[in-house]
Order: C-alpha cells, then structure tokens, then sequence
C-alpha cells in the first residue's frame, strides 16, 4: 500500500492487476490502498486508471490443499449457482463466457471498492484455444465480447481488451495465435464501430520483443508486427513484463549502458528501452520503495506499478 500511494504522489496513475493473482489478494490490496490515496487526497479516483484481468477462475485467500478441494470449491462457488458449468471451463481453470465474466467484474469491483473499473482485460484468451476449434474459439470471443459491451453499458467497466502472454507473440499458425485484425472485427460485429474493446496488452522487453519487430500479425494481407497492425485498427498497446519478472534489473550487456547514458542500473536501461517504443505504458512490478525510486529514474513518471 505505501509503495503504491508513493508511486501515485510521484505521477503515476495506471494500476494493473487481476483477480487470481494472489488468490484475490492482490486486488484487495489495491482497493485498500486507492482508498487511502483518496480518501488523503493524495489522487481523486478520476485520476487513476484501474486495469484488471479476468478469465482464470480465482481462488480465494489461498489455494486450496487438495485437487478435492478445488473440485469442491468450483462446484459451490461456480456451477450450483448457475454462474457456469463443467463444459465452460478449459484447461482446468479458464473461462470467458458471459455469465462467468459479468460475476468477475461483480467480484473484481468489490475487491477494488470501485464503481467502475476503466480497463478491463480478458486474461490469455489464447488459453481457450486448447480446447476449442477455431470455430468455436471465435464464437465464444464474440460472447464475451457482447458481454463486455453490455457491462460498458451498465457502467460497471470503460473500456476493455486483452491481456495475453502468447496469443499476439506467437506465428501465425501456432495453436494459440491471435489476430488482432480478427478480434477488432469481432468486436465491431459485438459492439458496432463505436466499441469498447481499446486495449491490448503483452510482454515486451528486452528478451522478448516480438510485439514490435516479429510479423507475427495479418493486416489487409500483409504480414505486420502486433504494434504496427495496433496502430492501424486505433488499438493502444500497454506492454507488460517489462523487466520479464526482474530477470533484466541486472547482467545486461555492457554496451546497453552507452545507448543510456544517463541511467545508472540495468533495471532503469531495461525500462527506458520498453519506454522508447510507440506504447501506451510499460508496467512494471514494485514491492519496495527502493524499487520504486530506482525505476522512476528510467524517465518522468509513465510506468504502472
């Protein structure tokens, strides 16, 4: 909570996180902590973005110790309460259909103490993909899709997207690709050309910089990279992992430090790099206030804790 009313006095004003993270403990955090900012009057609300995610099934306070356990807790908390059944769920613990989600959001503005949540992702749709045919995939997108329109309606949400790992990084003919091109067409046939769906989100860093140079994406039957066909269908890019979970804070090339010449820490130069690129944000985990301090130097204040 410190590290985050630090964060927003220093400028920032994105905060991203997602209700399974932490078995919700995370988002519940981030309300404690945003109540505080405003309730100081360190920040209004109106002058914070709040992203999160949802797709994954959460669990709650801490996983439970037995796969009996689980199948318990999914049938209490999920299928006796007609929120989804059995066949909605991929892989173990996924799903995007519309009832599921609209109860996501529901818990989601209750963990944060928001009315409104400005973005709200899909999280790894690609993970749907294991499952389901191409056919299928697309049907159940377009579901959501009209879903997240109807929450954008009801003012429970602003926006929408998706937040992926693999789905925007991977070929073409990978088993989980995602075409942005296709998603923006299914979200006009949801929510017509004025819908909600303004955001999506991927790693991009040093090691992993497909999202910006891998012709990974089809636009008008060109092969284009995930930022370049963003750019064309009004879609902003927020890249995540930006020091791919600290793996870059530290042991970069020493030739990194003459590009950035101003910065003193691997971490900052791993920062600015992502920073340098046409995106939206480049976020950016942060336990400490050290941390914090450290990776403000990468420049003025544009970085989400």
């Amino acid at each position: 909570m410190t590290v985050l009313a630090a964060g927003v006095e220093r400028g920032i004003n994105l905060v991203d996180t997602a209700i399974n993270y932490r078995c919700q403990r995370s988002e519940r955090a981030v309300g404690r902590a945003v109540k505080k900012i405003v309730d100081d009057g360190v920040a209004r609300r109106d002058e914070l973005v709040i992203a999160t995610k949802g797709g994954y099934i959460p669990l709650d306070g801490e996983p439970p110790a037995t796969r009996e356990q689980y199948d318990s807790f999914l049938r209490s908390e999920y299928f006796d309460r007609g929120i989804m059944t059995p066949s909605d769920v991929v892989s173990g613990g996924h799903s995007i259909t519309p009832a599921f989600i609209a109860d996501q959001i529901r818990r989601s503005s209750q963990n944060l103490g928001i009315a409104t949540i400005d973005i709200y992702y899909l999280h790894n749709p690609e993970q749907q993909c294991s499952a389901l045919d191409r056919p299928k995939f697309r049907a159940r997108l377009s579901e959501a899709f009209r879903e997240l329109e109807s929450q954008v309606e009801q003012g429970a949400i602003r926006s929408y997207g998706c937040a992926t790992w693999n789905g925007f990084r991977q070929p073409a003919k990978s088993a989980g690709h995602l075409n942005l091109e296709e998603i923006v067409g299914i979200a006009r046939e949801s929510g017509g050309t004025s819908h909600h769906l303004r955001f999506v989100q991927l790693p991009i860093n040093l090691a992993m910089s497909e999202g910006v140079r891998s012709p990974t994406q089809t636009l008008g039957g060109k092969q284009v990279s995930l930022l370049e066909a963003a750019t064309e269908l009004g879609v902003a890019v927020v890249a995540s992992a930006s020091l791919m979970q600290a793996q870059l804070a530290k042991g970069l090339p020493a030739a990194l430090a003459s590009a950035f010449p101003s910065l003193q820490t691997d971490a900052q130069r791993a920062i600015a790099f992502v920073r340098s690129l046409p995106l939206s944000c480049a976020l950016v985990g942060m336990r400490s206030l050290h941390h914090l301090t450290e990776n403000l130097g990468a420049a003025a204040p544009a970085i989400a804790v």
